[in-house]
């Protein structure tokens, strides 16, 4: 079987370690943090002034900016979010449907990628 892990839990370790996921993402580090819902603004983190090393600094401190999940499996390290996103790096055949949160079906219960689907 193969291991995939997902951080999901701002309460966890997973903020230490944002640094290197992001590194391995491969993306721009103010694409991660979460903006709504949190103190984002109120601590001015939108700020272009601040380097991507203070940004960092300040999602581990307030794990609630992360935003999630954050999927690791061995094809690559993905923000995934849109939960749809999460299909092409796991490994293997998808096995049944698969519907986001609000109950809008992506993979049919063959596996097959529901008609309309842009991801």
């Amino acid at each position: 079987m193969t291991e995939v892990t997902i951080h999901h839990n701002p309460a966890c370790g997973t903020a230490r370690n944002v640094r290197g996921l992001i590194r391995r993402m491969g993306v721009p580090v103010r694409e991660v943090p979460r903006e709504d819902g949190t103190s984002y603004a109120e601590h001015g983190l939108g700020d272009p002034a601040l380097t991507d090393d203070e940004l960092l600094d300040a999602m581990p401190a307030r794990p609630v900016l992360i935003d999630r999940p954050i999927v690791v499996p061995p094809l690559g390290v993905k923000l995934c979010r849109p939960s749809e996103s999460v299909l092409p790096i796991l490994p293997g055949a998808r096995r049944g449907a698969f519907a986001k949160e609000d109950g809008e079906r992506v993979v049919d219960e063959r596996g097959r990628r529901v008609p309309g689907d842009e991801t």
